[in-house]
């Protein structure tokens, strides 16, 4: 497919446009975080969508997992630099939320 053809819109929201994946971004802009915390954050996902999640957004370069080697396993995620590129809409999203919640 020509990269000229691609609907850039399009391209974002198959990335970023779930239920889910603007969330687990979004808890993840303020540092790194392990599995069982960010779950937490995210009110009502369950843990098959919470795994489907994070496997796509590391799949596509999003964010980054690391997996230690302890007992039990202890996983943490973190935004990569491209993950990070996103902070302006994921805030600006939260803001129009807020205000349209206010009103």
């Amino acid at each position: 497919m020509n990269k000229e053809s691609i609907c850039p819109l399009n391209y974002t929201m198959n990335l970023i446009g779930t239920k889910w994946k603007p969330l687990v971004l979004f808890h993840l802009l303020e540092g790194n975080l392990r599995s069982g915390i960010l779950q937490k954050q995210i009110e009502g996902i369950s843990n098959k969508m919470f795994t489907q999640t994070v496997r796509e957004l590391e799949k596509y370069g999003l964010i980054s997992r690391k997996v230690f080697p302890v007992v039990p396993p202890k996983v943490e995620y973190k935004l990569t630099e491209r993950g990070k590129s996103l902070e302006t809409i994921l805030r600006g999203l939260d803001t129009w939320g807020l205000e349209d919640i206010q009103n």
